[in-house]
């Protein structure tokens, strides 16, 4: 019964010509394809790279396979879990290093993407070992609009950390709550950058949530210490700034990244040598931008 009505509603809309304004069409038959559609497909918006899927008999091997060392790495969880206590105090001044760099496997499982791997531009980058042997993230940003007629804007890159990955598998969020700031050691080439924080959100009309703030790099030959309050970050939605801000949850950070989209041509250069966080119990701000309570007309909803 509900197929057929799907069918007939379909059917109706194709011969008045009005597929696209059928909310009933939009709705229930086909919201990919839709002028507007209420939920996301996949939670990189159609940037995922088309990985061809395997034989099922490829896949049952390399399954098998892993079983054994992701058990090894489960059983180990849970004998974390139970002998290291959960819950510590974190006092004024207390740091932690989350990613350090020191040579080339420490750059692994690093991500970096550019416009032109998605056909949308001209920029290349790469990371890759500094002489200091720390990480390297440098490039060429180029503004050229490809003439597809379709892109408006190029010119960007970015450098992403890898995912808090658990046994088999298992994507959890990495938890900043016991500190107060983001804390760098980076030496840049006096351009701005964007320190993004992507929230780990179940539901897919958050999946594209992010905390921004920039990074002025002064350039020259020295290193810059940089400490950034996690009040200070600034809630987007692909790339937007939203209207309505909302404390950043720091228990339930997703990746941390760095992206370079300033429309100056030429080359960059970032140089990093830890990221780390740090507590400072004298910074008191709960959060830099609206708390107050406003009409909800105002701000969307």
């Amino acid at each position: 019964m509900a197929s057929r009505l799907c069918r007939n509603i379909s059917s109706l809309c194709t011969k008045n010509r009005h597929r696209f304004l059928c909310p009933v069409h939009n709705v229930l038959i086909q919201p990919a394809a839709s002028s507007v559609t209420i939920y996301e497909i996949d939670r990189k918006s159609g940037y995922d790279p088309k990985i061809p899927k395997k034989p099922i008999p490829t896949m049952i091997k390399e399954g098998i396979k892993m079983i054994y060392t992701e058990s090894l790495r489960f059983k180990q969880e849970v004998i974390e879990k139970f002998s290291c206590d959960g819950y510590y105090i974190t006092h004024h001044g207390d740091y932690q290093y989350f990613w350090k760099f020191n040579g080339k496997s420490s750059l692994d499982p690093w991500t970096v993407t550019a416009d032109q791997d998605h056909n949308e531009g001209s920029s290349s980058c790469n990371l890759t070992v500094s002489k200091n042997n720390k990480a390297l993230f440098h490039g060429f940003l180029s503004t050229d609009v490809p003439k597809d007629g379709v892109i408006k804007r190029a010119g960007y890159v970015n450098l992403r950390s890898p995912f808090n990955m658990k046994s088999f598998h298992r994507i959890v969020s990495y938890d900043f709550s016991r500190y107060t700031h983001l804390y760098m050691k980076v030496r840049g080439d006096g351009r701005t950058y964007m320190v993004t924080l992507a929230m780990n959100h179940y539901f897919d009309l958050l999946w594209n949530d992010q905390y921004q703030f920039p990074l002025h790099t002064r350039g020259g030959p020295y290193w810059q210490i940089t400490k950034i309050p996690f009040s200070k970050f600034m809630l987007s939605h692909k790339g937007r700034i939203q209207d309505k801000q909302f404390p950043i949850p720091q228990n339930n950070i997703r990746f941390l990244a760095f992206t370079l989209g300033d429309n100056i041509d030429g080359p960059f250069s970032l140089e990093i040598d830890y990221i780390g966080l740090v507590l400072d119990t004298n910074h008191d701000e709960e959060f830099a931008y609206e708390m107050y309570q406003a009409e909800a007309s105002h701000i969307g909803f």
